[in-house]
């Protein structure tokens, strides 16, 4: 996949490119936005789509066994 780096502007809300480039219908492009800050993405805890699964999750004691600093 190759890349080229076009600058533009946005004036009412769409997006002009400053040089003059037609790009044929459903090129994908990616959209980069010098000085935003990006959003804080979240961590949620997994949920269980079936509580029937909730024992393959229960947590298991062992007590550790002589050898088990090796």
């Amino acid at each position: 996949m190759g890349l080229r780096v076009l600058e533009g502007v946005v004036e009412r809300g769409q997006i002009r490119l400053r040089e003059n480039l037609e790009l044929p219908d459903n090129t994908r492009v990616y959209i980069i936005i010098p000085g935003e800050q990006a959003e804080v993405g979240h961590i949620y805890s997994p949920r269980l789509l079936n509580r029937s699964d909730l024992p393959d999750f229960q947590l298991e004691v062992r007590e550790a066994g002589p050898d088990a600093n090796i």
